[in-house]
Formats: structure tokens, sequence, C-alpha cells
């Protein structure tokens, strides 16, 4: 809200909130245009928050605390821990670090590489920082972009695509993937056995399918709609940035208006799944669905456990995942009913579509959000911030945290299905 802010030197309240909560929770829904309302100043200062965002803030606070010579409690430990492994991590300082490092690597890897086509178009230090706010916000997967079409004016470069999607995927795999596969290939060129664990395993086959299969069905969808009239090369490309996008990131090349319904759907299903646990991505991830589907197959296969990848899953985990899926779907059922009120003359796919993007910090709009009221925007405020820490951990928060009386009552059965 400070003057120097925004170039008019004015924003009310209700955006300004708007604005720092989609860039804390990475999401990128944006009632005023980054690029054309904001100053440098503002810009930088979105730019900060969203890395924020990112990182985490218990991430932030814990390397706050390390460098000030604080001692982390046990307590402290475990929770942040959870929050970015499957299993407690031995070296806790390392696991912190490593963070930090590869977060940094691949922002400024991504920075570098945009630049080589973005300093061709505007000048050094313009191109520097352009280059720099979209390498992370992609790798955030935080959507906001200093463009004030997005990407559509990149939808055939080859270059923005390729680094861009190459970003989103790697801030969505989550940051001990990607301490899991340094250490495989290192272990691989040593020629010592190496194996991922059941979570790694899982996320990347769960990534590889989602991008894959939907890209195939987008393509099918769209290919005499949204994207005819465009070269073959530049058809492959946007539709798969496209799949890529909405799994958190919220760029688009393409306009959303022009796609059809059964691809606005598709794009309901990737913004609800989102990235996978310990990124920078939101949704109920990947690992979630993956977990749901060995379910399925294991009722289906007569089978009393659940198994992946020649393993077996715990029943406590089988009911987290059916539980942050039945609190996703009630959460976005809420918002959507009541943005419906507040909103009367919005259609209910844009009124979906819009509370879809926030739960699942996307940042994708089919272009309501500009016309949103007051009350319209809080309610978006706290889809977004419900979606960013995840409504598992919102339901803990008011929980009691012990059940009254140690009894159970008489069995009785009732008809299902």
């Amino acid at each position: 809200m400070l003057p120097f802010s925004t170039v008019s030197g004015h924003i009310s309240f209700m955006d300004a909130l708007f604005t720092a909560t989609s860039a804390v929770c990475v999401t990128g829904l944006i009632v005023q245009d980054t690029a054309a309302f904001f100053a440098p100043f503002g810009q930088v200062t979105i730019l900060l928050l969203f890395q924020v965002g990112g990182l985490g803030i218990l991430t932030f606070s814990t390397v706050i605390l390390l460098a000030a010579g604080k001692r982390i409690s046990i307590t402290d430990r475990i929770i942040i821990e959870q929050g970015f492994h499957h299993s407690p991590s031995h070296d806790f300082k390392s696991l912190i670090k490593n963070i930090f490092v590869y977060a940094l690597l691949f922002e400024f890897l991504g920075a570098a590489f945009l630049m080589l086509r973005w300093n061709q178009e505007f000048p050094f230090c313009r191109g520097f920082f352009i280059s720099l706010f979209h390498s992370v916000s992609a790798f955030c997967n935080a959507g906001f972009s200093l463009f004030s079409s997005s990407l559509q004016a990149y939808r055939g470069d080859i270059w923005v695509n390729a680094v861009v999607i190459f970003l989103i995927v790697s801030g969505g795999l989550g940051f001990l993937v990607h301490l899991e596969l340094r250490q495989f290939f290192v272990n691989l060129l040593r020629k010592h056995r190496s194996q991922l664990s059941l979570h790694a395993k899982l996320v990347l086959s769960m990534t590889l399918l989602l991008i894959l299969a939907c890209w195939a069905i987008f393509l099918g969808l769209e290919w005499n709609g949204a994207l005819s009239g465009m070269p073959i090369p530049e058809k492959l490309t946007a539709s798969l940035f496209q799949v890529v996008t909405p799994r958190t990131a919220g760029f688009n090349t393409m306009s959303l208006g022009a796609l059809s319904t059964a691809a606005v759907s598709l794009l309901f299903v990737l913004m609800f799944i989102g990235a996978s646990p310990g990124s920078t991505g939101g949704g109920v991830k990947t690992t979630t669905i993956g977990v749901i589907f060995a379910f399925l197959r294991s009722k289906l296969a007569a089978r009393e456990s659940v198994n992946l990848f020649y393993r077996t899953l715990p029943p406590a985990q089988i009911n987290t995942a059916f539980s942050a899926v039945t609190l996703g779907i009630c959460v976005i059922g809420l918002a959507a009913f009541l943005l419906a009120l507040e909103q009367p003359g919005a259609g209910l796919q844009q009124i979906l579509f819009e509370v879809f993007s926030a739960f699942g910090t996307v940042g994708l709009s089919l272009g309501l959000t500009g016309e949103l009221r007051s009350a319209g925007k809080l309610i978006i405020i706290l889809t977004m911030y419900i979606g960013r820490i995840g409504p598992l951990v919102l339901l803990l928060a008011f929980s009691r945290r012990r059940s009254r009386g140690r009894f159970e009552y008489g069995e009785e059965k009732v008809m299902i299905g």
C-alpha cells in the first residue's frame, strides 16, 4: 500500500490484501495488472512474497533462527521434516541448506536461460529483471507475470516454453525428490547400488502420467478447436504448456475463453490434483491421487492390502488420502456456493474455475477475478489460504487433541451404494 509500490500511488486495502495473499500462497490470481499497475518496487515486493511463499514460511523462519544461533526444538524439527519428507532426516541443518541451494540454483539457471531470449528484446537490466521474475515465479509455481497477457506472446517460442515448463515441473516435484534423484545418479556414476524410495517413485510416475496423458487428451479435444489455425509444432507446444501450467503454476500461452467445456473440465482435474508434497505447489497432491488409485485397484483385484511398487501402504495413509480429497471437495463446494451468492451475474463455469484455481493455488481465471466485489475477493482470499496450508492442516488446527473416553459402540451395518 506504500505510494511508491504502484504507478498511480494508490491501491485499495482489499486489492493489496488480495495481491499479497495471492503472492504468499503462490497462486497468481490478480485483481490489478502486475505489469502495468505496479511500479518496480511493488513488483520486487511481489517477487519476494512468492519466493517466501514458495520455499515455505517454516523454512525461512528456521534459517533465520539457525543464522541467529538459536536452537530448534524437537517438536519444530518434526514439523518441518514432515513438511518436506516422508521420513525423518538424520541431518536437519543439511536438509534446510539443500532446500535453499536447490531453489536458488534452479531459479538462477532458469533466469540465465531466459535472458538468452529476452535480452534480445529488452535492454540488459530490464531483460535481467523480467527473466529473474519469471524464473522465480515459474519455479515457485506462482504464475505472476510481467506481461499483461501472461506468456501468450511467446506461445510459439520453443525456448521460453521449454525453460518455463522445466522450472514448473522441477518446482512441483518436491525438494526431497530432487535430493533423492541427485544421490541416485551419483551412486550410478560410482557404480553403487541405489534405489529410489516409494515416495519418489510415486511422485515421478504420477507426474509423468499426468503430463503425457493429459497432453494427449487436450490435443484431441482442441485440435480443431482452440488450437485450429496453428502450425503443428505450435499446437504441440501450446497444448503441452497448457496441461503443465494448471498444476499450480498459473501461466498461460492460450486464451482460456476459447477452450471447450471438456477442456476446461480437464483443467479442473489438473488444478485439483496440483503438485507433489514438499514442493512449491498446491492442490491435494499427486501422491494423494496415486494412493487412491492404488486403493481402487486393490479393491477391483479383491486384495485386502494396498500395494504400490511391491510395497504395502499402511491403512492410516489410505484414510489420510481420502480425507484430503473429501475436505478439498467440501472447501471448493462451499466456496463456490458463497461466490455464487456474492456474484449472481457470473456463470457456474466461471465460478467453479475461479474456486478450483484458488484452492489449487494455480492463478488461472476465465475473467472473473477482475469483476469480484469485496466479499467475493475475501472468499477467494480465504480459499487461497486454505489451499496453500492444506485442508488437513486447517482441520488439525481446530480439532480436539485427544478423544474423550476410551470406549467403542456396538457395530451395526448400513447399506452402501
